[in-house]
């Protein structure tokens, strides 16, 4: 009797931003593939006899090839398995979710996709950046930093750089240097705001504000790693005004 697999979103980092079926789910699953950046609470939710399958992956160094993580999931599920893919933020944007679904719909497994947080909502309000502003920004784009190698067309930076207000790019501190370039050649302000968020929403979170012509060199004196989002556009400076008004709260209420 064939199984199934859930396609589920952990979350950008907080254990506590999972969602309530998702966490259903977690419970219940009898094989659970998770990535590098699920937490480890959430992992311990899992039964006790639930076989726990590590196929994180870090820039140059992945514990497991895309077409075998699709394998193992159908594997399972054609024992009769419940299966749980466990992904970083959200299955389907820059989580190959969809690639995933169809590896699974193509061998006839039922599956279901169970949306998350997504790490660009979770770091953004975890860093006080708000995406859009009646003022500010009226459009938000999410980006990926860096095509794979068999990728169709490289990342459009001309039509990006001034395409939308506020653009929110993963996968980008190995090419940040390139991005800072292309954005501003194509148009955009080097003293636009911007700000890199490190491990957003988890307790070792780190906020790097500057502007988009000093966004490398930041990078480099700080020693900005992976996870990190780069988020580019000027709502990065409501964060300033936010922490402004909570220092005055402060003191007042001292």
């Amino acid at each position: 009797m064939t199984g199934s697999v859930h396609l589920v979103g952990a979350g950008p980092g907080d254990p506590d931003l999972i969602t309530v079926k998702a966490l259903g789910l977690i419970k219940a699953a009898d094989v659970l593939l998770y990535d590098r950046l699920v937490s480890e609470d959430l992992l311990s939710c899992a039964k006790e006899d639930a076989l726990l399958i590590y196929c994180g992956k870090m820039p140059g160094a992945h514990s497991m090839s895309q077409e075998r993580i699709q394998e193992e999931m159908a594997r399972h599920a054609l024992r009769g398995k419940r299966v749980v893919r466990l992904k970083g933020g959200d299955p389907l944007i820059f989580g190959r979710g969809g690639e995933e679904a169809l590896a699974l719909a193509e061998k006839g497994i039922p599956y279901e996709i169970v949306p998350g947080v997504t790490s660009a909502l979770g770091a953004a309000a975890a860093g006080g950046i708000p995406l859009t502003h009646r003022d500010m920004s009226a459009s938000v784009a999410f980006v990926t930093g860096s095509r794979s190698d068999g990728a169709a067309s490289a990342v459009r930076w001309d039509l990006l750089a001034q395409g939308a207000d506020t653009l929110v790019i993963y996968m980008g501190i190995g090419r940040i240097r390139e991005i800072r370039e292309q954005l501003i050649v194509h148009g955009r302000s080097e003293d636009t705001p911007a700000a890199i968020v490190e491990r957003g929403s988890t307790e070792s979170q780190r906020v790097l504000v500057g502007t988009l012509g000093s966004l490398e060199r930041l990078a480099e004196i700080e020693k900005a790693r992976n996870p990190s989002l780069i988020i580019i556009g000027e709502t990065v400076k409501i964060r300033d005004r936010l922490a402004a008004l909570a220092r005055n709260a402060s003191e007042l209420a001292g």
